[in-house]
């Protein structure tokens, strides 16, 4: 199973302290340079950055096609993570994309690129029996106190999937 993330899902998975999810439900997961660089370089993820460069199964590659690239970009107003984040996805011929912004959901969807988000990893991990249903209401809460945008129609819907 090849996996591929954008920024976001892996900044919210450090806040709830579960950045292990991801090793434990898949093993690896790539990441294109541009998200590595969000990752690591930008100020507001500063205590972050430690974190992801100790992510032995963070698996960083560059993107081949530039000019699909700079196409995606032009088209669809994505920041460089999100779009690098896709062309990977379908470079690789990624299994799943794990982004959670909901324009590069779209686009990715459009593209025909499976797709899960923060929420998707948390609602496999519990149905997996890694996490409890305490702990997902929990890390909700974290996720909303930590300014992640969460619609109150997809916390309504994670409570009755539980």
């Amino acid at each position: 199973m090849i996996i591929v993330s954008d920024t976001t899902p892996i900044i919210s998975l450090i806040k709830i302290n579960r950045i292990d999810l991801l090793e434990q439900l898949f093993q690896e997961v790539f990441i294109p340079d541009a998200v590595y660089k969000e990752l690591t370089t930008n100020i507001l993820f500063s205590n972050e950055a430690e974190i992801v460069k100790k992510c032995s199964f963070l698996k960083t590659l560059s993107i081949q096609n530039q000019k699909s690239l700079k196409l995606l970009q032009a088209i669809s107003g994505l920041d460089d993570g999100e779009s690098e984040a896709i062309i990977l996805a379908e470079e690789l011929s990624s299994t799943v994309l794990i982004i959670d912004e909901k324009k590069g959901r779209k686009v990715a969807q459009q593209l025909g690129i499976p797709i899960t988000g923060t929420i998707g990893i948390l609602i496999q991990a519990y149905s997996e029996k890694r996490i409890t249903k305490q702990e997902i209401i929990s890390y909700i809460d974290t996720l909303k106190q930590s300014k992640i945008r969460l619609s109150d129609s997809l916390i309504q819907e994670i409570l009755s999937l539980l």
